[in-house]
């Protein structure tokens, strides 16, 4: 063991360091690991997809309000299937109900389906049988 005048041991000095650079290595993994984690997730969504659908019971587009529709094409697509509004209403009359959005994105609108249980998604999901309605961009909501 090496030892100064002034008392130093440089074997601790040595582990410390060892543990301080350990330290400082698995600190710059964990830091990239969270910047990957919110590079992904800002671009798939996944955990906000998760959690929407696992614990709120909802879905979500996701997509941003340059990529929604303006109100006027929401509305005409409404009207013209009210054949199908109707039949989404009659799942569970009352506890299940058709909203168009505007309020998120200023000119634009996209369509929220909303339902008292996962059953009655379930029923809406089939009837619409597709990713948009008629191409128009929408979220079911658990109320």
């Amino acid at each position: 063991m090496i030892e100064t005048d002034k008392g130093i041991n440089f074997s601790q000095v040595i582990t410390t360091m060892k543990k301080e650079s350990r330290f400082i290595n698995l600190l710059i993994i964990l830091i990239t690991l969270c910047v990957v984690v919110i590079l992904i997730e800002t671009q798939t969504h996944a955990i906000r997809r998760i959690f929407d659908d696992f614990i709120y019971d909802n879905k979500n587009h996701y997509l941003p309000c340059k990529k929604l529709p303006n109100k006027d094409e929401v509305d005409k697509i409404i009207a013209e299937h009210q054949n199908v509004i109707k039949e989404i209403e009659g799942v569970n009359p009352g506890l299940v109900g058709v909203e168009i959005d505007t309020s998120t994105c200023q000119g634009k609108a996209d369509i929220i389906f909303w339902y008292a249980s996962h059953e009655n998604r379930l029923e809406i999901e089939e009837i619409i049988g597709d990713e948009t309605f008629f191409g128009i961009p929408y979220r079911l909501q658990n109320r």
